[in-house]
């Protein structure tokens, strides 16, 4: 069962909250939608549901990143050096020197 109520009525009477499954909350005045209230019974899937849906968003950006960044592996004479020495080093390597 859902209902949807003000704001105001909402902080006047929250036994509202235990009557229903959830409840829509909206600004009588603007008919702005303002969110929604979830039962205590459904509280502990409803985080999961969301926790899983930020993880796979998270996730999802990771791999766009992954697959424009790759994965990258130095050649053992290249480790341990600095930015300024790596790039000394790729154009001597360039130049053939």
């Amino acid at each position: 069962m859902t209902i949807k109520v003000g704001i105001r009525e909402l902080a006047r009477n929250s036994n509202i909250l235990d009557s229903y499954d959830y409840v829509e909350v909206e600004d009588k005045k603007t008919h702005e939608y303002k969110g929604l209230f979830i039962s205590p019974k459904y509280a502990d899937e409803f985080k999961r549901f969301l926790d899983d849906k930020i993880s796979s968003k998270i996730q999802k950006q990771l791999d766009e990143i992954e697959r424009f960044a790759g994965t990258m592996e130095f050649e053992d004479r290249y480790k341990g050096l600095d930015d300024k020495e790596l790039r000394v080093e790729v154009a001597k390597d360039k130049c053939g020197l």
